[in-house]
C-alpha cells in the first residue's frame, strides 16, 4: 500500500493549506469508511446525499488515522489537525492514485468485457503467480472510486497489478485505463449488459474499445476473436497495439481442440500442446476464460507447459459458478452474482448438458440494465429452455414473470412458478429438492439470489 509523507501527499495532490508542522507525518494505506480505519491510513471523507463523510474526520484521526482529505467548500475545518485541504476529496483520490501509478514500477493487467471480467481476473492471477508477485482487483472494486482504491492498495514490491473495469456508460473504461495506464489488456466479450444507457451492442463494443486509449504504445490487446464487433473495430484501429484472439474457432490464435467436462470443472486441450489443462470452474464458457488469461500469461513469459499448477488452484469470487450443498443433499451452482442474456443462457447450457441427475431445476431473476427489449429478452430465455433438459424453473421479480411465461409453453404451466416474494419462492423450492437434484441460482445483483441459496443451506 502507498506509505509517504503527508508532505509527498499534498505535493501529489497539489493540496491548498500549509502544510509544514505536519510535513513528516507519514501515512500508510487509504480508507474512506471511517469504520475502517487502520492505525496510519489517510481518510478520505465524501459529501453524499445523505452522510457526510467530513464529520467523522475527528473520529478517524482518534481511531489511528494520521491524517485526512478536506473538501475546501466544508465548513470549519479542523485545523489542529494534519488535514489537507483540497477542491474535490473524489478528485483529489484520483489524483493521488494516478501520481501513485507512475511512481511505481508495476506492470498492470487491464480487463473489461460484459461478462467474465472477474473470472478472468481470478484466472489471469493465479498464473501469473506462479512467477511473480501479483495483485488484483478486490470484489467489486472496478469503478472510478474502487480502482484508484485498488491502486493505492498496491505494494511497491509487487509485480503485476490485475485491474478490472467495469461501467455504466461511455468515458468510464477511458477514464480507468488511462489511470491504470496498463501493459496489456482483455476484453472478454461483448453482451447486453448496459443496452439501457449505450442503445446497442455496437455501443457496448465501443465503450468496452476505450481500454485501448490507456494502453501503453506497442501493449497487448487480447480479444473474444469469435466476436465480430470486435474484430471489425479493432482492424479500423489506427494506435500500435499488438492483438492476439481466443475463442472456439480455429482462426483465432488460441482455441480448445477438445473439451472434456467434470463434474466439478472441465478438463481441455489447446492448439499446439498435448497438455490437459484441468479447470475447477463449471461452465465451458469459462474455458474461454481461460484462454484469455493463458495468453496474458504467455505474454509475461510464462510457457503455456507450467500453465496447468496455476489452474488447478483457481479460486474465483464467490457467487460465480460456486458449487454448494444444500440441506436436502441438493447441488446448487450459486452464480447469483450478476446476469446478462449470454451470461444466463452459458449458465443454462452449463446444467442442461451435466449429467446424474434425477431432478434439474432453475431458479432465474430479473436481468437489469437491458433496455426497451428488456421483456423480450426475458421471454425468450423462457421459451428458450428444452422440456427434455430442465424439470422445473422457478423465477423471482416483475421481469423474471417474463421468463416463466416463454417457459411455460415449453415445459408445461404445472412446471413453472414465478414469485415476487423470495420467502415464497423459498417454501415451495424447498418441497421439489432432494439428494438428486441440481439447481442453478441466477440473476442480476440487485435481485440478491443469494439470499435464496443461504436459507437453502442454512435452514
Amino acid at each position: 500500500m502507498i506509505k509517504r509523507t503527508l508532505m509527498e501527499i499534498a505535493e501529489m495532490i497539489s493540496a491548498k493549506n500549509d502544510m509544514a508542522q505536519f510535513a513528516n507525518i507519514m501515512i500508510e494505506g487509504v480508507t474512506i469508511d471511517s469504520r475502517k480505519i487502520e492505525p496510519g491510513n489517510l481518510f478520505i471523507p465524501f459529501k453524499g446525499e445523505q452522510v457526510d463523510g467530513h464529520k467523522y474526520v475527528e473520529e478517524a484521526i482518534k481511531k489511528g488515522a494520521t491524517a485526512a482529505f478536506w473538501q475546501k467548500d466544508v465548513p470549519n475545518p479542523p485545523m489542529h489537525l494534519p488535514i489537507l485541504i483540497v477542491d474535490d476529496c473524489l478528485v483529489s483520490l484520483q489524483e493521488l492514485a494516478r501520481a501513485y501509478r507512475k511512481q511505481l514500477p508495476v506492470k498492470v493487467v487491464g480487463i473489461t468485457g460484459s461478462n467474465g471480467k472477474t473470472t478472468t481476473k481470478d484466472m489471469t492471477s493465479g498464473l501469473l503467480s506462479l512467477h511473480y508477485k501479483v495483485q488484483k482487483t478486490e470484489g467489486n472494486y472496478n469503478n472510478h472510486i474502487g480502482l484508484p482504491l485498488t491502486v493505492l492498495g498496491l505494494d511497491e514490491d509487487t509485480d503485476i497489478a490485475i485491474l478490472e473495469m467495469g461501467m455504466s456508460g461511455r468515458g468510464e473504461i477511458e477514464f480507468l485505463t488511462h489511470l491504470a495506464c496498463p501493459d496489456a489488456v482483455v476484453i472478454t466479450n461483448i453482451g447486453e449488459s448496459h443496452l439501457l444507457d449505450l442503445g446497442s451492442r455496437e455501443g457496448i463494443a465501443e465503450a468496452k474499445l476505450e481500454i485501448l486509449q490507456g494502453l501503453k504504445d506497442g501493449g497487448l490487446l487480447v480479444i473474444h476473436g469469435d466476436e465480430p464487433l470486435l474484430m471489425e473495430k479493432i482492424q479500423e484501429y489506427k494506435g500500435n497495439v499488438q492483438v492476439q484472439t481466443f475463442g472456439k474457432s480455429e482462426t483465432n490464435d488460441l482455441y480448445p481442440t477438445e473439451i472434456t467436462q467434470l463434474e466439478q470443472g472441465n478438463s481441455f486441450k489447446i492448439n499446439g500442446s498435448n497438455t490437459f489443462f484441468e479447470l475447477p470452474v463449471l461452465g465451458t464458457h469459462n474455458i474461454l476464460n481461460a484462454l484469455a488469461s493463458m495468453l496474458i500469461a504467455h505474454y509475461f513469459s510464462i510457457p503455456f507447459e507450467k500453465m496447468n499448477e496455476g489452474l488447478v488452484g483457481v479460486k474465483l469470487t464467490n457467487m460465480r459458478m460456486e458449487l454448494v450443498i444444500g440441506q436436502r443433499g441438493e447441488k446448487i451452482i450459486n452464480d447469483a452474482y450478476n446476469a446478462s442474456p449470454t451470461s444466463m443462457m452459458a449458465a443454462i447450457e452449463l446444467v442442461s448438458n451435466l449429467h446424474g441427475y434425477e431432478k434439474k431445476i432453475l431458479v432465474l431473476g430479473d436481468m437489469l440494465e437491458l433496455g426497451p427489449q428488456e421483456e423480450q429478452f426475458h421471454l425468450q430465455m423462457g421459451e428458450g429452455l428444452h422440456a427434455d433438459k430442465i424439470d422445473y424453473l422457478f423465477t423471482y421479480g416483475t421481469l423474471g414473470a417474463h421468463i416463466a411465461k416463454g417457459a411455460s409453453k415449453v415445459l408445461g404451466q404445472h412446471n413453472v412458478f414465478a414469485f415476487t416474494d423470495k420467502e415464497a419462492l423459498i417454501h415451495v423450492l424447498e418441497q421439489h429438492v432432494n439428494e438428486n437434484t441440481l439447481v442453478l441460482v441466477k440473476a442480476s445483483r440487485g435481485m440478491k439470489l443469494e439470499e435464496i441459496v443461504t436459507s437453502m443451506q442454512n435452514k
